[in-house]
């Protein structure tokens, strides 16, 4: 073999393992192993005898444009989908998440500076234009075989008997289940592509059946709601408090123990207590999409909807509160930037983090600690409301990602501006340390729960005098690789007066603060119409059965 021959065959292999990457680049964290390498993928001999049948032909340049453009906007999906992954346990809906990428654009902004953030994303540019690049070298390479007639007519017809084999896979595989519960197969990338164009055209379907469903409220202009409660209502959401806190020993050691000691402790304080189990519409992040199905009544799983229901005027329910004689509320120490959809949303009052009077560092991206938000709720809420009973959504952030540092309990009067958390915000090592070792930000994550639970157990504590109701929910699990748990139920808690607290069976059926291990796990979008429904006495008229 001379030098020239020997050449030519290592810069078809080059091209050829170019075209083999790409086709087994695998879209799930589970399928990052060395044996996805030996995989053999049913697209790459019908593209290599595509480009050597259609080479040295009009048509070979329009078809290695419309190749190289396909397989990089795979490429590019696929790490979305493995990015979705790792962050919500779930694979990447080009048009529910697409909003998103603003979201994350904000995320690289708050942890990596505007300058690391730009060079991020042109990197990320560059990255996707060298995909490309390197695609149009590996087609080029086959479609520039030089074969008589007949070896291009043998390439065509085995394209086609190829193609076909990988779409008779393709209606197999996607008849039996989804793409995302599968490890990568013969025709794998094919049907990233195919499962996408099936996805598009379902989220639309399903968006117009919501938009449906958004006007179809019983308790639309519903008077004599909540004509049962004769104090302050609090909605209280706990960052990424999942049922893996119940269930999982690793994290239910501690925080079964942490819920039975104010178990007793509430007990004795003459509070009640019932508990159960939500199934949340997202897992890993998206706190918003949990409060929206509460608020609205629907099932909000995506940024689609989300916007959809802002949109439609539906009635949510801090309306409803604020029609029946509340002031409403909304404690939102997350919230750095504008957020004008909150007019839409039936709030009086609105406190982001840069109205709750923090003078302290922040912890990493959680700008404040817990337990100085629900010290502001009094203080700026409750405590100033003197003509109505509040009804507010508080939304907790210590048990935020990168849970680290996490801040101890102390006295609420030394509380102050916040300066006292000064120590605590820079201690320990920072979460690029932490991060590198998977089970020490496991032990993180359980410790900041542990801390969120603490804190709202004492604030009930606090106020077990004269108590508000007190409605707990994890807005979502963490994600999976966080929680060892792939489900995305959450604990409710219900604390307060007896006379309240009992009419939530049906949302809390246990008694106490441990859900019982088989509560019956009831759909957030419910939460909404139980509520209206348990604390309207004697029920309205207005309201359908």
């Amino acid at each position: 073999m001379t030098r020239s021959t020997l050449r030519r065959v290592l810069v078809l292999c080059l091209a050829t393992l170019v075209l083999h990457i790409v086709l087994i680049q695998p879209n799930h964290p589970a399928a990052m192993t060395w044996r996805a390498l030996l995989l053999f993928p049913l697209e790459l001999p019908a593209l290599i005898c595509a480009l050597i049948a259609l080479g040295h032909t009009r048509a070979s340049g329009v078809f290695r444009g419309i190749l190289v453009v396909s397989l990089t906007a795979i490429v590019v999906l696929k790490t979305a989908d493995f990015v979705s992954f790792n962050a919500l346990s779930r694979g990447f809906n080009p048009v529910a998440d697409f909003p998103l990428i603003t979201a994350f654009g904000r995320l690289l902004l708050g942890a990596l500076g505007p300058v690391l953030t730009v060079l991020a994303c042109i990197a990320a540019l560059a990255a996707i234009g060298m995909v490309a690049w390197i695609l149009w070298w590996a087609t080029g390479i086959w479609a520039g075989i030089m074969v008589p007639r007949a070896g291009r007519q043998a390439s065509a017809v085995i394209a086609v008997c190829a193609t076909g084999i990988a779409i008779a896979e393709i209606g197999h595989v996607m008849g039996r289940w989804s793409l995302t519960a599968n490890p990568p197969g013969a025709a794998f990338t094919a049907r990233v592509g195919v499962e996408r164009v099936v996805m598009v055209r379902n989220t639309l379907a399903e968006l117009r059946a919501f938009h449906v469903a958004v006007q179809q409220d019983p308790f639309a202009d519903a008077s004599n709601l909540f004509t049962a409660i004769d104090r302050d209502v609090l909605v209280i959401f706990i960052e990424s408090y999942g049922r893996t806190s119940i269930d999982i020993p690793f994290f239910a050691d501690l925080h079964r123990e942490t819920l039975a000691t104010y178990d007793t402790e509430l007990r004795e304080l003459g509070l009640s207590m019932r508990s159960g189990i939500l199934k949340s519409p997202t897992k890993g992040g998206q706190s918003w999409l949990a409060h929206a199905s509460i608020a609205n009544g629907l099932w909000i799983d995506n940024q689609v909807r989300y916007g959809a229901a802002l949109t439609s005027g539906r009635q949510t329910l801090y309306h409803h509160a604020q029609r029946n004689g509340f002031h409403t509320g909304a404690v939102m120490p997350q919230i750095t930037l504008d957020w004008p959809e909150a007019d839409r949303m039936g709030f009086d009052t609105v406190l982001p983090a840069k109205d709750l009077g923090y003078k302290g560092l922040p912890f990493n991206w959680v700008t404040m600690p817990d337990q100085f938000t629900l010290a502001a709720l009094d203080r700026l809420l409750r405590e100033t409301v003197a003509d109505r009973h509040v009804f507010a959504q508080v939304a907790l952030a210590s048990s935020h990602a990168p849970w680290t540092p996490v801040p101890d309990v102390i006295a609420w009067d030394d509380i102050g501006d916040g300066t006292i958390y000064n120590d605590a915000a820079t201690s320990g090592d920072p979460p690029d340390v932490v991060w590198r070792d998977r089970e020490r930000v496991r032990l993180q994550y359980k410790l900041a729960v542990n801390y969120s639970l603490q804190t709202v157990f004492e604030y009930a504590a606090l106020h077990a005098a004269d108590p508000p109701l007190m409605i707990v929910i994890g807005d979502h699990q963490a994600a999976e690789l966080i929680a060892r748990d792939h489900r995305s139920d959450v604990p409710v808690h219900v604390i307060g007066p007896r006379h309240l607290v009992a009419p939530l069976s049906a949302l809390a059926p246990t008694d106490g603060l441990i859900p019982a291990d088989d509560v019956p796990v009831i759909a957030m979008d419910s939460v909404r119409d139980i509520l209206l429904k348990a604390y309207t006495t004697p029920p309205s008229t207005e309201v359908a059965n």
